[in-house]
């Protein structure tokens, strides 16, 4: 795979990785929020990158620990809400398109795939606590979600991108409790 060569030659700690790409989010949504979409769709998968990347060096250096997959989950929450936010201050300032889908408004769409994101990852952190083991499973983790808001910018369909994530999130959350509860039944 071509990340672990690349990985093995990155010189900064994973946890600075983690860092970064936390730091890129924050720089997308304050780039949503003045309406620039294309560029903040960019930025989202810089962040991305950073978010590959320092777990593949912490795999290539067997640096991995406790402490650096909480503040990598962490990370992501935070990139996660900063990156909504930013969407729905440029909604609500008129700096983004406030489209009504299917008669909701854009700010409340992303309301919801926020909601939405949040619960995808809270299921799978309480399913497991509970002791449900690889619960990986789902079709809208963080990756694919990003990709979709990504797309959604550079396609002009960011809307229409938030409105799969809505609909994708719920569906996971769901296949999520319904694995859960098979296992822990």
């Amino acid at each position: 795979m071509l990340v672990n060569p690349v990985a093995k030659a990155i010189p900064l700690s994973p946890n600075t990785l983690t860092l970064i790409g936390l730091v890129i989010s924050i720089v997308a949504a304050v780039v949503f929020a003045r309406g620039i979409v294309v560029l903040g769709g960019a930025l989202i998968l810089l962040s991305g990158l950073f978010d590959i990347f320092d777990g593949a060096v912490a795999r290539s250096r067997g640096e991995i620990t406790p402490f650096g997959g909480v503040l990598d989950s962490v990370c992501d929450r935070y990139a996660d809400a900063v990156i909504f936010v930013g969407i729905i201050y440029g909604i609500l300032n008129s700096n983004i398109s406030p489209n009504l889908l299917l008669n909701i408004p854009l700010w409340l769409w992303c309301t919801v795939a926020l909601i939405g994101s949040y619960l995808v990852s809270y299921t799978r952190a309480r399913a497991e606590a509970a002791g449900t083991k690889d619960m990986n499973i789902g079709i809208a983790e963080r990756p694919e979600r990003m990709i979709l808001l990504a797309v959604g910018a550079f396609s002009g369909f960011i809307a229409w991108a938030i409105v799969l994530i809505v609909i994708l999130t719920h569906i996971t959350i769901i296949q999520r409790m319904l694995y859960a509860k098979q296992y822990l039944s």
